[in-house]
């Protein structure tokens, strides 16, 4: 047990980047350790090995069920928002990079096998010969995986990162720009592409589609901060960025945003309360 647990961060958040929820990462590390305590001496050799093909083998069959629910899901699926504190390891740009909160909302567009080499590879630089092992196909396959997975996400990844106070000053910009009602306020800070989405997973008032494009989106903006504004709004660190928490009649809300060259290009609300229970109280 002692030895698990000095794997169990480093394992959380390899299945919480494959899966997007952590109650499902949780689960899936409960599971990989069930494996490994019934295993024989070989899994006690080598428990690195042993446990990142558990994980990944049990978070694939998870994310590939999961999907069909997800297609389903009233409004656009959001992962699940996790405070930074409880991701595990970040201490390379690969561990920090794939946590962030748009990087794995883009990660919801790969197949499945994209996502494991991608992340197994990227984030945990694992050699293309124990990922073809893990699932159980060829370092060629691997290699092509990884290229297509690393082409779709390039366009939509952060090209500019921002220190996290500037992240944080341009966070707070945004929002009392919004608190005058005039959408020129926030659209400002806006990229021309910019879009919002929303997750309510049925349970709470969200937009049932993302929203595009600078001018509606300011106007989003300032309806989300003067309609029903934020009451004990706060910052946190969450998936290693600085977010907006609070909560709106009773109800908790998140507020992330994406920042492109100097500019707001996602805005990222959690409404669905049953996806903001690993968020900082």
């Amino acid at each position: 047990m002692e030895l698990f647990e000095t794997y169990r961060p480093w394992l959380l958040g390899l299945a919480y980047r494959l899966l997007g929820s952590m109650w499902d990462a949780e689960d899936v590390v409960q599971e990989a350790y069930a494996r490994w305590s019934a295993g024989g001496r070989d899994e006690m050799r080598e428990p690195r090995t042993f446990l990142v093909t558990a994980v990944s083998r049990l978070a694939l069959d998870q994310l590939r069920s999961a999907r069909v629910t997800r297609e389903a899901y009233v409004g656009p699926w959001l992962p699940e928002p996790v405070a930074t504190e409880a991701l595990g390891p970040l201490g390379t740009p690969g561990l920090r990079g794939t946590v962030a909160y748009a990087t794995l909302h883009l990660m919801e567009g790969l197949s499945p096998p994209e996502r494991a080499v991608f992340v197994l590879r990227e984030s945990f630089e694992v050699p293309y010969g124990e990922i073809a092992r893990i699932l159980d196909t060829t370092v060629t396959s691997c290699r092509q995986l990884h290229h297509r997975a690393a082409r779709r996400l390039a366009a939509g990844r952060d090209r500019f990162t921002l220190a996290e106070g500037a992240h944080a000053r341009l966070l707070t910009r945004l929002l009392e720009a919004a608190r005058g009602g005039d959408p020129a306020g926030p659209g400002d800070l806006l990229t021309e592409d910019v879009v919002a989405w929303s997750d309510g997973g049925g349970k709470v008032r969200a937009a049932l589609r993302p929203i595009g494009g600078r001018e509606q989106v300011a106007a989003f903006v300032v309806d989300l901060v003067t309609h029903r504004p934020l009451s004990a709004p706060r910052l946190v660190d969450v998936n290693g960025r600085p977010c907006l928490a609070g909560t709106v009649d009773g109800n908790p809300r998140l507020l992330t945003v994406d920042v492109v060259d100097g500019r707001v290009d996602a805005i990222h609300v959690m409404l669905n309360p049953d996806k903001l229970a690993h968020i900082p109280g």
